[in-house]
């Protein structure tokens, strides 16, 4: 097949989760429902914790910032995913593809900083909990957020640059509902080798560092509820850092069994099913772990939608 040159190339095909006719209005019931669940949830969220000066400490600050960052994440994909199966048209030119690659990177890797942010804070919260005010104080839990958002934003623009560099081929179907830096990779007809390499340093920095700053904080954080005596306590300390485990579990378990999907199954579609899970349903499910097993976050919502009109 012969290479086209990137300059040329104007517009990918998505394939989408299913080319059957008669799967289209399934799926575009089924995520109109689950954006607009994600995107309420954690507009609810948002407001409970503004609303509410009790909750205007770091763990609800940082809660607050995940739940901006999820809605972000899902409407990058999700409102053109709906377009594309309402008018039959899956074409998504060149320049929307970068754009649309560029802020699905910024706000996965924006996710994942904030939940080793979150974790920390947890730490800090269980076993250092004489000096917590004085170490999550708001500059530093502002100047944390900032540097993930920086840190996010340069690795989306590393990414962005990297694919307007590849020389893709003349067959530019990409078997995903959005432009995957992972699927455009393989329609590139040359070496792409070193590009591999470099997303692995990256993806090995970006996501190892926060992967390691979770298990270190939670690793601590057990070893001193262990050590509390009763099972009051225990249950206690443990109910403040519930909610985030249960989200951080669900965010890594299903970005792990994506990337496990993919190696096993031949189906190049398999790998866009399973991306559902940590991009769509995950950002979906944190409002309702929150609000579910945090009693401050239930009651600040009562209390948001028990006021009168």
């Amino acid at each position: 097949m012969d290479p086209q040159n990137l300059t040329h190339v104007s517009e990918f095909l998505l394939l989408g989760l299913s080319e059957d006719p008669e799967l289209q209005p399934l799926l575009f019931g089924l995520f109109l429902s689950m954006y607009l669940l994600t995107v309420l949830g954690n507009l609810f969220i948002i407001l409970a914790v503004s609303s509410n000066l009790h909750l205007h400490i770091p763990m609800y600050f940082f809660l607050s910032n995940l739940s901006m960052v999820d809605i972000g994440f899902t409407s990058v994909i999700i409102p053109k995913m709906l377009m594309d199966i309402h008018t039959h048209h899956r074409i998504i030119s060149y320049g929307d593809c970068l754009i649309q690659l560029s802020f699905f990177v910024f706000f996965g890797c924006m996710d994942n900083l904030l939940l080793a942010v979150m974790a920390y804070d947890r730490f800090v919260a269980i076993c250092q909990p004489l000096h917590y005010p004085v170490i999550m104080n708001p500059n530093l839990c502002v100047f944390m957020v900032l540097v993930s958002f920086f840190l996010s934003l340069l690795d989306s623009q590393l990414h962005c640059l990297m694919v307007s560099q590849l020389t893709f081929c003349t067959e530019v179907e990409i078997p995903h509902f959005f432009c995957d830096p992972s699927q455009l990779l393989n329609l590139v007809c040359s070496n792409t080798t070193t590009r591999k390499i470099l997303v692995y340093i990256i993806a090995a920095i970006l996501a190892g560092v926060p992967v390691s700053v979770i298990l270190f904080s939670y690793t601590q954080i057990v070893s001193s509820i262990l050590r509390i005596p009763s099972s009051g306590g225990k249950y206690k300390a443990f109910s403040t850092c519930g909610s985030h485990l249960s989200v951080v579990c669900l965010f890594y378990g299903t970005a792990i069994g994506v990337y496990l999907s993919s190696a096993v199954s031949s189906s190049l579609r398999s790998g866009a099913a399973a991306t559902v899970m940590y991009s769509v349903v995950t950002p979906m499910l944190n409002p309702f772990i929150y609000s579910l097993r945090n009693r401050d976050i239930k009651r600040s919502l009562q209390r948001l939608l028990s006021r009168p009109a």
